[in-house]
């Protein structure tokens, strides 16, 4: 279950400029704190619009903690050739999760192709901000997934654990 930061919009230009507008609030001294942690390197050294220091970052098996969200931000600062304040602006909202700017239908077209293709079970749903972010995506996009049949239009339990299929009783015996 991918962590999922969808942006809705009626619009894809719409949707892109949530996103921009978003992400550009986290160029800030947080911002430079947030990628220094996770780079294990003080980026506020560096200019903000120049290259992210790639060579002089520590190798991933030095790194203390999050060793995948690392080498995610160092394959993609170098993939896409990114300064630090760009990869601040890439990473901020989605903190390395996938992110996706769209109307309705393009995200749920996004959400199907994954869970068609088996790539992911569900999603853990991480609206970009609240409470906004998700009613666009109940409103909007919750309506065109059950439309395709690939969302429940009714649940059969009261709590996650019914509705999951988990037997509790069995759970207690093995307290």
């Amino acid at each position: 279950m991918p962590g999922f930061i969808p942006y809705v919009g009626d619009t894809e230009a719409e949707a892109r400029d949530k996103e921009r507008e978003l992400n550009e609030l986290s160029v800030s001294a947080y911002g430079i704190q947030c990628l220094s942690d996770t780079l294990q390197k003080d980026m506020s050294k560096y200019p903000l619009d120049g290259p992210v220091p790639l060579d002089e970052l520590p190798s991933v098996h030095e790194i203390k903690g999050q060793q995948a969200r690392f080498q995610l931000y160092v394959d993609l600062a170098r993939r896409e050739n990114l300064t630090i304040r760009e990869l601040i602006i890439r990473t901020a909202g989605g903190r390395g999760h996938f992110t996706f700017a769209g109307t309705p239908v393009q995200i749920a077209d996004v959400l199907e192709k994954w869970f068609r293709s088996g790539a992911a079970d569900g999603f853990n749903l991480m609206p970009p901000l609240l409470p906004v972010g998700l009613d666009d995506f109940v409103a909007k996009v919750i309506p065109e997934l059950q439309n395709r049949g690939i969302y429940r239009t009714e649940y059969e339990g009261r709590t996650l654990r019914e509705h999951l299929g988990v037997d509790v009783e069995s759970l207690h015996q093995k307290v």
